[in-house]
């Protein structure tokens, strides 16, 4: 018979009707010499004992308080002795499972105490079977405790177990949102990259061939075949995007673009009107992936932002490889920081921050020391290629 399974009510229910059987069998068949003999009164203290325990999940304290009550008034009446520990046992369980142990403890000394009394000085029971009485009955009720106390522990552990599941659970979910917001910036950022740099190329290409169409037709079918190409890029580098998000396994990943490919970056610039230098300083060396493509998104975004908002004639880019670090430097000799592009705002500082704080790495943006825009971008290397191998 599983119990845990009954509704709590019934199970308090049986609870009270068993002690309240248990009390009054031990009424009836109870004997001691002087005592008045049991009545209705003692039967109606006995089923009151049991009935008591109907309200120990609501008041378990309250519940122990009365069982102590009446069993002095039963005591006090001088009614058959009864041993204290069965009609205590269940009260005492119950308080001590409510994390009542002292006072349960209290309550179980006060009547071992008055039943070594009663029995050792009044009744002047032989020694022997005195302390055997006392003994069990004292064993009885700190065993009856000790599992109330236990069963307490227990709940308290399971409820704590139970809240560790489910804050890990909660952890888990704000981590995979964490994740998918995440994946939707990088996506944002790579998106914005590709079209931005590819879309301001076709812009200022195909704006230079509406200019010279009729005067020299040969300069604007040159400007007509950068925008083809432009566009081609820019496709060329979606699929291999949307190839990346859409990749089940490493090998069928599209190669990334990295600083090999600044030449053409910085052509582009030219083409759209701009005369850009690059320039490599130190030793070139293989870059983790992630910092090599995050490298090259910069530099287009720089050289985007020139051509689309600075006004400028020219721009340097500058690549320094130091032991440590990667310096990404663009600067240009437009309008500076003041300039306010046509249109909404864009993402493209934005992104370019994110992707340098990705890595624990360094921003700087603003005018320049000879005017201009300047974007300076230190990306830690040794450190990114420690954790890629």
């Amino acid at each position: 018979m599983n119990l845990r399974r009954w509704p709590p009510a019934v199970v308090d229910v049986v609870v009270a009707a068993a002690v309240a059987a248990v009390v009054c069998v031990a009424i009836h068949i109870a004997y001691e010499p002087g005592a008045y003999p049991p009545d209705l009164g003692a039967y109606f203290l006995g089923t009151a004992i049991g009935a008591a325990l109907l309200a120990r999940r609501t008041h378990p304290l309250g519940v122990l308080a009365a069982t102590t009550v009446l069993l002095f008034v039963y005591y006090t009446v001088e009614y058959p002795g009864i041993e204290p520990a069965l009609p205590l046992a269940a009260a005492l369980y119950t308080a001590c499972a409510a994390g009542r142990l002292k006072w349960s403890a209290g309550v179980a000394a006060f009547f071992v105490g008055a039943d070594l009394v009663v029995h050792g000085v009044r009744l002047g029971d032989p020694p022997l079977p005195l302390l055997t009485n006392i003994v069990q009955d004292s064993s009885l009720l700190i065993a009856v405790m000790l599992l109330g106390d236990t069963v307490r522990n227990r709940r308290i552990r399971l409820a704590e177990a139970q809240a560790r599941l489910e804050e890990s659970e909660a952890q888990r979910e704000r981590e995979a949102a964490q994740r998918v917001t995440e994946e939707r910036l990088r996506i944002a950022r790579e998106v914005h990259d590709i079209i931005g740099h590819s879309i301001s190329a076709i812009t200022v290409q195909a704006g230079l061939a509406q200019d010279v169409l009729k005067d020299r037709p040969e300069a604007a079918e040159a400007a007509l075949r950068v925008v083809r190409q432009a566009a081609r890029d820019a496709m060329s580098e979606l699929k291999a995007t949307v190839g990346l998000l859409r990749a089940q396994g490493e090998d069928e990943w599209s190669p990334a673009p990295t600083l090999a490919a600044v030449d053409d970056l910085a052509e582009l610039a030219r083409q759209a009107g701009v005369a850009v230098s690059v320039t490599v300083d130190g030793e070139a060396r293989p870059l983790p992936g992630v910092v090599d493509a995050s490298a090259y998104r910069i530099v287009q975004e720089s050289l985007t932002n020139v051509v689309r908002h600075s006004g400028a004639q020219r721009a340097a880019v500058g690549i320094r490889y130091l032991p440590r670090e990667l310096v990404i430097e663009v600067n240009d000799d437009g309008r500076g920081p003041s300039a306010s592009p046509s249109g909404p705002p864009g993402f493209g500082l934005t992104g370019m921050g994110e992707r340098v704080a990705a890595f624990g790495g360094q921003l700087e943006t603003g005018g320049g020391a000879d005017g201009g825009f300047r974007v300076c971008a230190r990306l830690p290397v040794e450190e990114q290629a420690e954790e890629a191998e």
